[in-house]
């Protein structure tokens, strides 16, 4: 099953993506490999899920952040490749903002990790940090960042 009917059936809209406001960009291509720019926690509204988990923020409200953050890192790919249906999942680390002592780290990132499962499948499945830190831009709470293979396209010549 393609992978848009995938999202639909789940009733899944990928967010749009928005412009770096620094010098970074969202994604760099070294051949097949893809690094992607941390994502972080956006509403629709373009508000962002802030508070340190543990203190100001609950494990699972942690874990919606990250899944939040899985539907932005998706969305990037997407634009990338204008489809998902041609892409793997390699690695994620995921950053939370979390209060000295908290160590929910990894169920905080299984918000992220089984979106990216459910959405692709065994393509979803990936390798995965979960680290503790003091703080995060803007105050999110969780921030991820992801390493995807693209297949390469047949039309690009071969070196």
């Amino acid at each position: 099953m393609p992978v848009a009917d995938r999202l639909a059936d789940l009733g899944i809209t990928l967010p749009p993506v928005s412009s770096p406001k620094y010098a970074y960009r969202p994604f760099k291509r070294a051949g097949d490999l893809v690094f992607l720019s941390g994502a972080v926690p956006r509403l629709p509204d373009g508000s962002f899920l802030v508070g340190q988990v543990g203190t100001d923020v609950s494990t699972e409200q942690g874990a919606a952040a990250a899944r939040l953050c899985g539907l932005h890192l998706l969305a990037v790919a997407q634009e990338i490749t204008g489809s998902l249906d041609d892409i793997e999942f390699l690695k994620i680390t995921g950053m939370v903002n979390a209060e000295p002592g908290f160590g929910e780290q990894a169920q905080v990132m299984e918000g992220c990790s089984r979106l990216l499962v459910e959405v692709l499948g065994e393509r979803g499945s990936h390798a995965r940090s979960a680290v503790g830190m003091g703080s995060l831009p803007l105050n999110v709470s969780v921030e991820v960042e992801a390493i995807i293979q693209v297949r390469p396209d047949p039309a690009e010549p071969r070196g």
